[in-house]
């Protein structure tokens, strides 16, 4: 581990890495294991497994209220992610069940989202000094969120080989057996761990100027569903279109619809170097003031830009080609890059406009727009199955246009927003996916 960090926080990052391998495994399997094993179809596939990620992303209020007056981060990590580990269990051992399925995502589910506000804030608990978070906790930060795109792409790519060789038993079972080596190496560090204690304070946010600084985020929060509702789509959606293209041969490794999932997670670590090292001090000398809301905005752009490609992409399969899933890589450029420019931008953002006793809510409500895209997806592909029936290349224009819309409101209420001074204490945080 590098100077200037606790040795503790080798335990931590260890943790999120094999967590983020086991959450990620999974979830590249998920769909089609819904529509083809399950038999839910494509639309029933899509409605479960943005369902379900809607769980992940809404159960964090409940683990952060619990971490906060009653457990503290500590062990709410350490018993949650026992959830975590039987969700992965009831997966493997009743495959092709739909109780077990159900039973098993919904113990993910809870295990998944009760600890994703703890973790990364238990990162920042164990600079026990000012001095040394001010100085170490932007790289330690860096390194953490390093360490869950490596899982993720590392879970995206292997667990659908096994599947293909072991079947989804040991599919399923493999991102547990890593869960519990998540658990095992948390554990390990208990004796060398920071552990705050629960506040149980909750009255400030009844005060009148938190509550102008928090109306003021959700307001720019509002638009940002939209975003997730297009960006979550890469496991679903994007999924079944590429389950209609061939896949090809990467130095003999087979690239087919679930392993290019592992592209995002490779895109993220490139994009952003070149985004916080060139780009942005690049439009700074060029007069353009990459503030966080202008990069956001550009980010969302880039969201329904990477819709448009996709529909391309679809239209031309709805004609009869036959196309590689090589292809996809071009969307998955422009959506990684449109990632990065929100989620890890927005925290920076909100950190530092949020007041100082008020940071780990903010962190719940950005999450709970990660929730809000992943139901608007399910609601609108319900109404879709049920009224509409649009499919193919359509289905991507409608996202695109949509996304264009709220891009429109999000970009003039940005113009509007009046930044208050930066909290000197609270370091760039990047988002956590």
């Amino acid at each position: 581990m590098r100077s200037g960090f606790p040795p503790q926080i080798k335990y931590i990052v260890g943790n999120e890495a094999c967590e983020r391998f086991s959450y990620y495994g999974m979830l590249s399997i998920l769909t089609l294991y819904l529509k083809n094993v399950m038999d839910m179809g494509e639309s029933g596939a899509k409605q479960v497994a943005h369902l379900f990620m809607t769980a992940v992303y809404f159960l964090p209020l409940f683990g952060g209220l619990l971490a906060d007056r009653w457990l503290g981060r500590y062990w709410t990590i350490l018993l949650i992610s026992l959830f975590y580990c039987l969700g992965h269990g009831a997966l493997a051992l009743f495959e092709g069940s739909r109780a077990g399925l159900f039973l098993g995502l919904a113990l993910i589910a809870i295990g998944a989202g009760g600890i994703k506000p703890c973790v990364s804030a238990f990162v920042g608990d164990q600079f026990d000094d000012e001095e040394g978070r001010s100085a170490n906790l932007t790289k330690v930060y860096g390194l953490f969120y390093w360490s869950i795109n490596i899982g993720a792409a590392l879970g995206f790519a292997l667990i659908p080989l096994i599947r293909d060789h072991a079947g989804y038993r040991w599919a399923f079972g493999v991102p547990g057996l890593f869960m519990g080596l998540a658990t095992l190496l948390f554990w390990l560090g208990r004796h060398k761990y920071v552990r705050p204690p629960p506040s149980r304070a909750h009255d400030s946010i009844f005060k009148l100027e938190n509550r102008k600084a928090v109306g003021n985020i959700l307001i720019i929060f509002a638009a940002v569903p939209m975003f997730w509702a297009l960006f979550n789509q890469v496991f679903t959606t994007w999924v079944l279109q590429g389950e209609k293209m061939t896949p090809f041969n990467l130095l003999g490794y087979k690239v087919d619809a679930e392993r290019m999932q592992s592209a995002g997670a490779i895109l993220v670590l490139i994009w952003v170097p070149i985004l916080t090292l060139w780009v942005y001090p690049l439009a700074e000398k060029l007069g353009l003031r990459p503030t966080p809301l202008r990069r956001m905005s550009v980010g969302m752009l880039l969201g329904a830009l990477s819709f448009v490609i996709s529909g391309l992409i679809q239209g031309s399969i709805d004609r009869g080609q036959t196309l590689s899933v090589v292809w996809q890589i071009a969307p998955y450029i422009v959506l990684e890059a449109g990632e990065v420019m929100v989620s890890a931008t927005a925290l920076e953002f909100a950190f530092s406009q949020a007041p100082a006793s008020m940071k780990s809510m903010i962190m719940s409500f950005w999450l709970m727009t990660m929730a809000a895209g992943n139901f608007l997806v399910a609601v609108i592909t319900n109404l879709n199955q049920k009224f509409v029936k649009a499919h193919g290349a359509s289905e991507f224009y409608f996202y695109a246009l949509l996304m264009f819309v709220v891009s429109g409101v999000f970009i003039w209420c940005a113009a509007r927003y009046q930044y208050v001074e930066a909290d000197k204490s609270i370091a760039k945080t990047p988002a956590l996916p």
